[in-house]
């Protein structure tokens, strides 16, 4: 196919706008930088095979993410079925690599977020890391908008908790009288 084609160019656009918000949303889900690159590189293999069926209607992100939450439940498939077929001697104990985005966010709020449930998280990143409008993340998840905004809320709500019973943050809190909601 020529360079200058339509779809190349869209295909470009596609990359450069949205990879890196749908490696945060991989990688945040799954927890693992090698798995999520995979997921992502099958994210942008499916939209270029089925390219032809992009709704301009919808946001290109949206596309891009509903196509990424198939890929990550293709990963937990695969993996489920990994670990319940390996035999015993085989399986052993993941190691957590290193955060790529480590930097962005205190060891606190990451493991806040993990400690969050799966529906509370996924939705929670879609509109926060993945920067979907809550009626985009209501559309993609097959949802109410008023789910996601109770989802959201809710997950805000908890991970405020969670981060206010750690012990450093609280240590944090009380040493310069700031409550978290108003930093």
């Amino acid at each position: 196919m020529p360079r200058s084609s339509p779809h190349v160019e869209q295909f470009e656009t596609w990359l450069g706008d949205h990879v890196t918000v749908l490696y945060r949303v991989a990688y945040r889900l799954v927890g693992d930088a090698h798995e999520a690159e995979d997921i992502v590189q099958d994210t942008f293999r499916s939209a270029w095979t089925s390219r032809d069926l992009y709704d301009r209607s919808r946001s290109e992100r949206t596309w891009l993410m509903a196509i990424l939450r198939r890929r990550v439940a293709d990963h937990w498939r695969r993996r489920e079925h990994r670990e319940t077929s390996a035999p015993a001697d085989l399986v052993h104990p993941e190691i957590p690599p290193a955060d790529p985005f480590g930097d962005e966010l205190s060891a606190a709020m990451q493991g806040a977020l993990a400690r969050l449930p799966e529906e509370l998280r996924e939705t929670l990143l879609l509109v926060v890391v993945g920067e979907l409008t809550h009626q985009e993340a209501a559309d993609l998840q097959g949802i109410p908008l008023g789910t996601v905004l109770s989802r959201v809320s809710r997950a805000r709500g908890r991970l405020r908790e969670y981060l206010l019973a750690s012990p450093g943050l609280a240590a944090a809190q009380r040493g310069n009288g700031r409550a978290l909601n108003h930093g």
